[in-house]
């Protein structure tokens, strides 16, 4: 591991002394064996040797603290108890939360830090390093032409970023992520829109936005359809692209508690996740060694074919009449369009597309036909895909061909990733904003705004890959690593005058992003950290209300996302349309944002109340829906066209020995948070570092590979070499590597309705160097 400084200004923190274990490995991970089941014994021991380290207290003051998980958007914590869901149960907390907390609580970075090491000592740092080094504990830039960071006063910052921030619209943009909270986004995006630029890039552009443009088309709605108090009603659950047990942990409980209470659980996922298949969860502590089933039937497609599979499934439903015409006639439009084209599928087409037997879709079928309330759940193996938006309405005429949505314990349900991902959305930070929101907004800034639409992520990289962007303000996320092609996300952001990243720790971005002339690095408080009231919003549009904190960065210099914004919007605009100093109140912010956004009026009342409550006009219990028609408006879609390239397509002979082409799956590993590695190796799956590629035992024999060989990987941007083969449970054809490591093998194929890359189906080539 490189060496750096350790941080100081605290005691040392168990993130601190991990520092100087090996590499691969850290004090909890074992050797990198499969792991029988998902959860169990681990979960117990990480939680033990967090909480009971020098950090512990810390720790599990921080986890009672009345705020919302750093992690998931699954929504735990708020204004009932750290512990406490949108229902009230208590003992709500999961390793990914303690593994964000613990990092959050690390020392701050030294004075001295960026002077003793340059920006090239930094560019070797890999996500975890970067990560370790500790809290950004005061504000530093990069000027041109220099490979230091320094120090910065607070004045210069304001008078840099008010300075970029007074070019012409066009060229300014934001970038943010979920880890902030609804009143920081609320102001970011009034503060650009009333500069008339709609350049709010976000990070759900990368993940999540084909679920919102798919359902926004079909339902007139873009978030689930589904509340945790219906989850509850459901007899079964069809669970697709989603590895739920290392990303979003509580939802575990409930598909055990469903499994418990008779239902079922279909999972459709080329990889075989061990949690997916068994899972021990505290909650259960029965259990928790020998773990429950979760799969009642694993469904391992061809990646990037979700969408045939639920074609087939639909041509199952209609050969044996189990279609709800008087639902769809009653309920939808379009329905015959639909019926008309999935009788015409052909079986050979659907079944050559997904690569699984007619037996298995059948029978996939029939689990779904056969339960009573079923609610379609999906993540990110659903959204990577460059059909991404067919795939959603693959899956929505699905529940409803069989009746499934608006009614208790049914319905769609996107699983979100960050933990206040939606609630960007639902703020308006979104380069394409909807026509309610936009009215409301000119209401109160008292002015038009432009009607075009802004650049999302991707476009924010190619513009400013074309020398199109001047400054861009980043709240928190990381926008190079999370980017495909990293060369190009590279040269990108070396094309930008100025960028202003405001974080809590360093990352690799920090060191890869910079800008042309001025790179400002401005920390900030964590969530649970802020000394004003925010809110955040659950995955299933639940508004939780966070509680005041302090940090423990007792001799640190940050300030509040909401202060540095409400200060800049200030020194940019004036008094004028708004006193926008005004907005260091959160208070005031939550008024403003009652006003302007659909579904919120009650957060104007929330500092009084102290409710909680989930947004209106968005969980459908009866078939109504916000279209101009009242009815679900049900989309044809088109079967995908899955033809890998040859060998020759990658610069290779087609009749080189020990080489092949793989459609790879990018994902992250089980100790992992987005961009943010917490661990190197991946016990659940045999990976003992991130330099490995997953392949399946016969494809690997076939092409001459072997257990543990090293090989080189080659995509259409970039190649990789010295990567450990290991044997999985990945389907035949298919393959998988680390996000966001592996993101250097590919360009940017795009879903152009939706904008989102197809890291999910990468076509690859993996042979000797």
């Amino acid at each position: 591991m490189t060496q750096l400084d350790q941080t100081e200004d605290q005691a040392p923190s168990t993130a601190a002394s991990d520092r100087d274990l090996p590499e691969n490995l850290s004090a909890t991970e074992p050797t990198a064996d499969h792991m029988p089941i998902g959860g169990g014994l681990p979960i117990i021991q990480y939680w033990a040797q967090k909480t009971l380290s020098p950090q512990g207290p810390q720790i599990w003051q921080t986890l009672f603290h009345k705020s919302a998980c750093l992690s998931c958007a699954w929504g735990t914590g708020g204004q009932n108890g750290g512990f406490i869901n949108e229902l009230e149960e208590p003992l709500q907390r999961c390793m990914k939360s303690v593994q964000a907390i613990s990092s959050e609580l690390q020392p701050g970075l030294g004075d001295h830090f960026f002077a003793r090491h340059t920006i090239s000592e930094l560019q070797a740092l890999t996500s975890r390093e970067a990560d370790r080094l500790g809290r950004l504990s005061f504000p530093v830039i990069r000027r041109a032409g220099s490979d230091h960071y320094e120090p910065i006063a607070w004045e210069e910052i304001y008078q840099l970023t008010t300075a970029g921030f007074s070019l012409p619209p066009e060229r300014v943009a934001s970038y943010s992520s979920g880890r902030s909270s609804n009143e920081a986004a609320f102001l970011l995006q009034l503060m650009v829109r009333a500069l008339g630029s709609n350049n709010l890039a976000d990070c759900s552009d990368l993940c999540h936005a084909p679920s919102t443009v798919s359902l926004n088309k079909v339902f007139g709605t873009g978030t689930s359809l589904v509340s945790l108090e219906s989850l509850r009603q459901a007899d079964c659950v069809v669970l697709v692209g989603s590895n739920a047990p290392a990303n979003h942990p509580r939802l575990m409980n409930e598909l055990i508690e469903l499994r418990d209470r008779g239902g079922k659980v279909l999972v459709i996922n080329p990889v075989r996740e061990v949690g997916l298949a068994k899972f021990g969860s505290p909650a259960h502590p029965l259990r928790l060694v020998q773990g429950q089933d979760i799969a009642s039937m694993f469904l391992q497609p061809i990646p990037g074919s979700d969408l045939a599979l639920f074609v087939g499934i639909q041509k199952v439903l209609l050969e044996r009449g189990w279609v709800q015409f008087d639902y769809l006639k009653a309920h939808t439009e379009n329905w015959q369009a639909v019926i008309d084209q999935v009788a015409a599928a052909d079986w050979e087409s659907i079944i050559a597309t997904c690569g699984l037997t007619l037996t298995e879709i059948i029978a996939a079928a029939e689990m779904i036909h056969s339960s009573q309330n079923v609610v379609f759940a999906w993540a990110m193996g659903i959204t990577h895909q460059a059909n991404s938006v067919d795939n959603i309405y693959s899956i929505a005429n699905t529940a409803l061909m069989t009746g499934n949505v608006g009614k208790p314990g049914a319905g769609l349900m996107p699983i979100r990733g960050h933990s206040n991902v939606q609630g960007f959305g639902s703020m308006g930070v979104t380069a394409h904003l909807k026509d309610s929101i936009r009215e409301a907004l000119e209401k109160l800034l008292g002015k038009s705004l432009k009607r075009e639409s802004g650049y999302d992520a991707r476009a924010l990289i190619e513009a400013s890959d074309r020398g199109e962007v001047d400054t861009l303000l980043c709240l928190g996320g990381n926008l190079y690593a999370a980017n495909p092609d990293l060369t190009q996300a590279k040269r990108a952001l070396g094309n930008i005058d100025t960028i202003i990243y405001l974080a809590t720790k360093p990352n690799q971005g920090h060191f890869h992003g910079l800008a042309q002339q001025n790179t400002i690095i401005v920390p900030v408080y964590a969530r649970f950290e802020n000394p004003h009231k925010t809110t955040v919003e659950s995955g299933n549009n639940f508004v939780r209300l966070n509680s005041p904190g302090k940090t423990h960065l007792t001799k640190g210099d940050l300030v509040t996302e909401i202060d540095f914004l409400a200060e800049l919007a200030h020194r940019i605009h004036g008094e004028d349309p708004i006193q926008w100093r005004r907005l260091h109140d959160t208070r005031y912010v939550r008024q403003l944002i009652a006003q302007a956004i659909p579904g919120y009026e009650k957060i104007g009342e929330i500092d009084d109340t102290s409710a909680e409550f989930t947004i209106s006009g968005r969980i459908f219990l009866e078939p109504k829906f916000p279209t101009p028609s009242g009815k679900a408006e049900m989309q044809p879609t088109p079967l995908p066209d899955l033809t890998l390239p040859t060998l020759q397509d990658f610069g290779l002979p087609n009749t080189q020995p020990s080489a092949m082409v793989l459609a790879l799956i990018t994902g992250r590993s089980y100790g992992q948070h987005n961009t943010v590695v917490y661990k190197e190796a991946d016990e659940y799956r045999g990976m003992p570092h991130r330099h490995c590629i997953l392949m399946n035992p016969s494809d690997a024999e076939r092409s001459g590979f072997a257990q543990h060989q090293r090989v080189s990987v080659r995509g259409d941007a970039g190649q990789l070499d010295n990567i450990e083969i290991i044997f999985g449970e990945v389907r035949s054809g298919a393959a998988l590597m680390f996000y966001p490591e592996a993101n250097v093998l590919m360009k940017a194929r795009i879903e152009k309705r939706a904008g989102t890359p197809a890291y999910k189906r990468v076509p690859v080539a993996v042979f000797l160097h």
